[in-house]
């Protein structure tokens, strides 16, 4: 047909336009940091080394045939780096003329008469040299999209990673010595002991957060569970804790991914968790006017947060990092919250169940690190547990289910764990016990809290000893 034809041809032409175009480029930015290289090689050299990289940054063939040559001799201490010694070397190896000879070098050489602003013009190199790396990415990206073998998720999900590592090669860590930092180190310290400053997000669970520092940013924190244990009930009074909380400097913001439950059941459990109602009195018709009147205050506390819900089933690791990262960027989220770990789907085949799950666990951890944020993941321990010691049996790192990666890469590991057959014999307000176990912490301790858990409001307190803040608003002391 002729119109899709035409289409395709505006877009090949827009295509070639772009290409045809100069990339951004400033070549007397790029002189003036070779000239201030040559003019004070003690100095200048290693400071443009540090800030530009590699010569690849440099738009001109010559400058950065000239920027290699300059390093090459500056790594050879008996060589002295002058306008003499350098076209000697490039005439040794034949590039000299390429360079436009000795006269070339002296015009660099003179181009600028001080190198105070050498910090500046290495910053605007690398802009450059950054807006090209995109041009480039997103240049073979249009053609890439008019091949019809072309995958489209796996695409996209290469899109994305470029693009990062094009941000996080912009924002690298430059050298710092010890003696340099202390003192800023030693004033967060002190200041995480007055109060000032969170080492984690607090879970509402303050024996919990002691031992794991709470939820930190860039930490993959694994809740492991047998079915119908409660992991997401506690997932969820978590997350009501976090978004709801009049303790910290401000409530967080949220993203809950749901492979299980729809966002319906996900929003009415909130509700009758935080009205302390069982779902079932509204099934049954057992409600009077008092539970409406608590359901409405609750609702009314709800609308005040920010919680997304995301009910995605068979998820896959490249759209879990395309729908975070888009909610970090537009909605500053400081959580992202998965339930669980065993739904999700890697973005190809694998030999085997085992080698999907350590895709998937790779790619939750690289998603916390790239987000700078903590990651909630639940996941479900296999049948083995429960064999010998029968329902009673504690977990160990060994039950979490397909996968060993999945310890590997967590910074915590923690299980709940509980007698599932002890719920079904307690009556309406009353409680069990449960543990949440803290296996494995990279960066502190392990142990075990006690916990008291609601069966028909599927709420999760701390069990006594606790101080008068771990309880809500309604139960603490006068």
């Amino acid at each position: 047909m002729a119109v899709p034809d035409q289409h395709v041809a505006s877009g090949s032409g827009a295509l070639a336009g772009l290409i045809e175009r100069p990339q951004p480029h400033d070549l007397e930015v790029e002189r003036a940091v070779l000239s201030a290289m040559l003019r004070e090689p003690q100095h200048c050299i290693d400071e443009a080394v540090e800030l530009l990289g590699a010569a690849e940054v440099f738009y001109s063939h010559i400058h950065r045939t000239i920027f290699k040559a300059i390093v090459a001799l500056h790594n050879h201490p008996e060589l002295k780096v002058d306008l003499v010694t350098l076209a000697n070397y490039l005439l040794k190896s034949g590039k000299l003329e390429a360079v436009g000879g000795v006269s070339t070098l002296a015009e660099i050489h003179d181009f600028v008469p001080t190198v105070v602003r050498l910090d500046s013009w290495c910053a605007i190199v690398r802009s450059y040299a950054t807006l090209r790396r995109m041009i480039d990415i997103c240049t073979e990206s249009v053609s890439r999209c008019y091949d019809p073998a072309t995958e489209v998720n796996a695409l996209i999900e290469e899109i994305e990673s470029r693009i990062y590592q094009v941000r996080e090669a912009e924002l690298r860590d430059t050298i710092v010595e010890v003696k340099d930092s202390i003192g800023a180190e030693f004033q967060a310290l002190q200041d995480i002991l007055d109060g000032k400053v969170e080492v984690g997000i607090p879970t509402g669970f303050s024996e919990v957060d002691l031992f794991t520092g709470g939820l930190k940013k860039g930490e993959m924190f694994v809740l492991a569970a047998r079915p119908s244990i409660g992991k997401t009930s506690l997932a969820l009074n978590i997350i009501r804790n976090l978004a709801l909380s009049t303790r910290t400097p401000r409530p967080r913001r949220v993203a809950f991914f749901s492979l299980e439950m729809t966002a319906e059941q996900i929003t009415r459990r909130l509700l009758c968790t935080e009205a302390g109602l069982s779902e079932s009195v509204f099934w049954n018709k057992s409600f009077n006017k008092s539970d409406i009147s608590r359901l409405t205050n609750a609702a009314d506390i709800l609308t005040n947060s920010t919680i997304f819900i995301d009910p995605t089933g068979g998820l896959t690791i490249s759209e879990l990092r395309a729908k975070a990262r888009m909610m970090k960027f537009r909605n500053h989220i400081d959580l992202v919250v998965i339930d669980y770990l065993q739904l999700m789907r890697a973005d190809r085949a694998n030999d085997s169940r085992q080698q999907e799950v350590a895709e998937i666990s790779s790619g939750i951890k690289q998603l916390a690190k790239d987000l700078k944020i903590p990651v909630l993941v639940l996941a479900q321990l296999n049948r083995e547990v429960e064999k010998g010691a029968g329902a009673s049996a504690r977990p160990k790192l060994s039950h979490l289910r397909e996968s060993g990666a999945i310890e590997q890469d967590a910074d915590i590991v923690s299980f709940l764990h509980r007698d599932r057959d002890e719920a079904k014999k307690v009556a309406e307000g009353e409680s069990v016990k449960a543990e949440w176990i803290i296996e494995k912490n990279r960066n502190g301790r392990t142990g075990v809290v006690d916990l008291l858990f609601f069966p028909h409001r599927m709420e999760f307190v701390p069990a006594a000893p606790y101080s008068d803040e771990d309880c809500p608003p309604e139960k603490r002391k006068a």
